[in-house]
């Protein structure tokens, strides 16, 4: 990994020092030393409720996110409302959402937007880590192979082995899940298709959810 996509001892201590997620956000928004900031997109952080004991972890901000300044506001974002709210959950007052990369990629051979290379993921963790911190979640939901390789350091095993399954970390029980981007490439509801496989894991998330922070 290059110096340019290191975080630094001194941002380090600069991450550690803000008290309130406020104080994270203008903080990244003044940020031009990152490594996805010459590609001249905005910074997005977060949605919904910062008082939410449930977060969503997303990967990185495609064109309508990067637009808005929120993630998970194009088509993926409406499919990862419909998905919670199929369990009674609201996007905007029971669930926090951020991402694991907090720039939009700029893309290559005529495509708008490319993964996060690894170097990327590692450079924004310890700021979702802080932000994991001040939320303070129960529950996290882990959208994709990105936010998977952030959160549990896992590179190996893919999304489709990984899913379902329920990690401790840090007190917080953790569940990767299929991306809604994947869903909607994979519309298809017959029995063990992601979507099928999505509806069994949301019922489990619910069923946590109510047992650990209620209805």
């Amino acid at each position: 990994m290059s110096s340019e996509n290191v975080v630094s001892e001194a941002r380090l201590a600069q991450i550690a020092q803000w008290e309130t997620l406020d104080e994270v956000i203008q903080g990244m928004n003044a940020m031009t030393d990152d490594p996805l900031y010459p590609a001249g997109t905005n910074m997005v952080i977060c949605r919904g409720n910062p008082a939410a004991k449930l977060m969503v972890v997303g990967e990185a901000p495609g064109p309508q996110e990067n637009k808005q300044g929120k993630p998970f506001v194009g088509p993926s974002g409406k499919l990862l409302d419909q998905i919670l709210e199929s369990v009674e959950l609201d996007s905007e007052e029971d669930v926090f959402i951020t991402n694991s990369v907090f720039r939009m990629p700029p893309g290559e051979g005529g495509r708008s937007v490319r993964k996060p290379t690894s170097a990327e993921i590692e450079y924004y963790k310890p700021y979702l880590l802080r932000i994991i911190e001040l939320v303070n979640p129960k529950i996290m939901l882990l959208t994709g192979g990105v936010s998977m390789q952030s959160i549990l350091n896992e590179t190996k095993l893919g999304i489709t082995k990984m899913r379902g399954q329920w990690h401790e970390v840090e007190g917080r029980w953790v569940m990767p899940i299929f991306h809604p981007a994947y869903l909607l490439r994979n519309p298809a509801r017959t029995p063990g298709s992601p979507k099928a496989l999505m509806w069994q894991d949301i019922q489990e998330v619910k069923r946590k959810y109510d047992e650990l922070i209620g209805t």
